[in-house]
């Protein structure tokens, strides 16, 4: 079992900036991908950004120029630093890590981000 413990959310105004990590329990071996996911009220839960083990990274449309993922493997934790926020990036950002030879797939308990004046 891993735990991912996230942190960093809050409330920001428009435009501004906010930067969240992810820890995870223990290192994970093998080829895996750690990223961010959000839901907004009434919504789905959608992709951010996910980043491999190998540094391959991916990024939904809508952040694509503004929202940069990174992981420290030796810390086991994964970064979304968000800048140039807009109100529709209020959410619930989960953090999410998928080991991919055994399918395994973990969740953080979500952290909150607010964008609003």
């Amino acid at each position: 079992q891993v735990q991912l413990v996230e942190s960093g959310g809050g409330l920001v105004q428009p435009g501004g900036s906010l930067r969240l990590s992810c820890a995870a329990s223990r290192r994970v071996y093998g080829p895996n991908v750690m990223g961010w996911y959000r839901q907004a009220p009434g919504k789905q839960r959608e992709l951010v950004a996910t980043i491999t083990n190998g540094g391959s990274l991916n990024y939904a449309d809508s952040v694509k120029g503004r929202f940069t993922i990174s992981r420290d493997n030796a810390k086991n934790t994964v970064y979304l630093q968000m800048n140039s926020l807009k109100p529709e990036d209020t959410a619930i950002y989960y953090c999410n890590l998928q080991q991919v030879v055994s399918g395994a797939t973990y969740w953080g308990q979500g952290t909150q981000v607010t964008v609003s004046s």
